[in-house]
């Protein structure tokens, strides 16, 4: 089993910065890809970033490509999100989730294991 708890998010105005980390326990996430999804209030949980088992491949929503930023540190079984130029519409609980397998992928249904969450909210 794999748990893993999400930690950074806040309140920040429109046009700042804030960097979540996902921290895993219970073994080690080195041989799995993880991602970040997103849910706003209202709407349906959706892809915002994934990383490969080894931070060679990552792939980002169109929405916060330039702006998103996700990485690994295997060494601390972190994946973090940096998360810049935030938008009014970025506002929404942020997951992290670790699938088996190496291979990074933005379809959540294949996802393992998820975090409880951690809320962002971009005030104007």
């Amino acid at each position: 089993q794999v748990q893993l708890v999400e930690s950074g998010g806040g309140l920040v105005q429109a046009g700042g910065s804030l960097r979540l980390s996902c921290a895993a326990s219970g073994r080690t996430v080195s041989g799995y890809a993880m991602g970040w999804f997103r849910q706003a209030p209202g709407k349906e949980r959706e892809f915002v970033a994934t990383i490969s088992w080894n931070g060679d491949t990552t792939y980002y929503a169109d929405s916060v490509k330039g702006r998103f930023t996700i990485s690994r540190d295997n060494a601390k079984n972190t994946v973090y999100l940096q998360m810049n130029s935030l938008k009014t519409e970025d506002t929404a609980v942020y997951y992290c989730a670790a699938k088996n397998g190496y291979w990074a992928t933005p379809t959540s249904g294949v996802y393992n294991y998820w975090g409880q969450g951690t809320q962002v909210t971009v005030s104007s």
